[in-house]
């Protein structure tokens, strides 16, 4: 197990991985689960929050912004990184299912990277956060689960 801020990160060799990012700023700092819930249901609660938000940024409603992070995860596979099973980009955040061929965090941190450093070139942004430092990941555990 790999701990980093405030989520563990577990990345069991050989399974699939569904992980959500979400833009800076997309969720309000002073906002927090009910207390007293699990991990799973936090991600679920912020995940139904960031579905139905009308409040902070939606950089990924924009063709030229979601093009670039779709055309990103295809870079992935085709460099071998990872085989990509789905994923969705939308307005404030991203999902995707994927096989990682390469330490997880390391393919987590250039897709991350890369795709910030382009969507603010186009939102004219540079040097501006563009995604949530930390993304919720889950490794999917068996047949049913994926």
């Amino acid at each position: 197990m790999e701990t980093h801020r405030r989520l563990p990160h577990q990345y069991p060799e050989g399974k699939w991985l569904f992980v959500t990012w979400h833009l800076h700023g997309s969720l309000p700092v002073d906002m927090y689960p009910p207390p007293g819930i699990r991990a799973g249901q936090a991600f679920v609660w912020m995940d139904r929050y960031m579905d139905t938000t009308r409040h902070g940024p939606m950089y990924l409603r924009r063709p030229e912004i979601a093009c670039v992070v779709q055309a990103s995860l295809q870079r992935g596979v085709e460099l071998g990184h990872y085989d990509l099973r789905a994923y969705a980009i939308m307005a404030n955040h991203v999902h995707v299912l994927l096989l990682p061929k390469v330490p997880a965090q390391r393919l987590l941190g250039a897709l991350k990277g890369s795709t910030a450093h382009e969507a603010n070139r186009i939102l004219c942004r540079t040097g501006t956060p563009f995604w949530q430092a930390e993304s919720y990941d889950h490794w999917v555990r068996d047949e049913r689960e994926l």
